[in-house]
């Protein structure tokens, strides 16, 4: 199936979604032992940009090997209180089609967040059809994030660094079964729906891709690593 242009695509349970953030040792240490960004490192006062996409961030922070200030990729599970709370009150950060400038402008001085669609990447960062939400985070938004939204944070470092091998050696299979799985992702998702969805879904999932996944796990040593359905 065509996925559509824009479709929000994630890791997600019955409580929280992931989003991802790449940032520097300092920053990445104070948050994993807070379970939360303080300030200092953090900073308040800056829009930060969280990102549902793992190849997306990935794309951006070169698999947290592009410079300093993103050598960790933090994954960070939010409500989905918080997630719906941020786009009801968004501007897009360019004018829609058919939005007036100075609609764009007014929207934009009222809102705290900002949401802009890019291509989706692949495992080589080649840009595909499809595009993936970012997500700007100002002022109300930023302390709402660090204060209220975040149910816990863990370091996807290892796991990045793990895929850009499997890349690099030209094991594309295999980097594919590694990646998060990220799924279609509903606004204002509820435990109820989100059990219907995965009752949905395994019974759509064939015994031929429960086999292949037990294949690449029989096949390779570190097949642990792979997540399985």
């Amino acid at each position: 199936m065509e996925r559509p242009e824009r479709e929000i695509r994630a890791t997600y349970d019955e409580n929280t979604i992931r989003v991802y953030q790449a940032y520097s040792h300092q920053i990445a240490d104070s948050a994993l032992k807070h379970q939360t960004f303080v300030s200092p490192p953090f900073s308040m006062t800056r829009m930060t940009w969280i990102k549902p996409s793992f190849l997306w961030m990935m794309y951006r922070a070169g698999w947290g090997e592009k410079d300093d200030g993103q050598r960790r990729i933090l994954a960070i599970d939010i409500t989905h209180e918080g997630f719906a709370w941020a786009l009801a009150n968004s501007a897009p950060s360019h004018p829609e089609t058919g939005q007036s400038h100075d609609g764009w402008k007014a929207a934009m001085e009222r809102s705290p967040v900002r949401v802009q669609w890019d291509p989706e990447r692949d495992l080589h960062h080649n840009p595909l059809p499809h595009r993936a939400i970012q997500i700007g985070l100002s002022g109300e938004a930023v302390k709402r994030y660090a204060g209220e939204w975040i149910v816990r944070i863990t370091d996807e470092t290892a796991m990045a660094r793990h895929i850009h091998g499997l890349v690099q050696r030209g094991e594309l299979a295999r980097a594919g079964f590694a990646l998060p799985r990220e799924k279609p992702y509903e606004v204002g998702i509820t435990p109820q729906k989100y059990f219907a969805i995965e009752r949905e879904q395994l019974l759509l999932t064939t015994h031929c891709d429960h086999e292949a996944i037990v294949r690449l796990l029989q096949d390779n040593a570190d097949g642990a690593s792979v997540p399985y359905l």
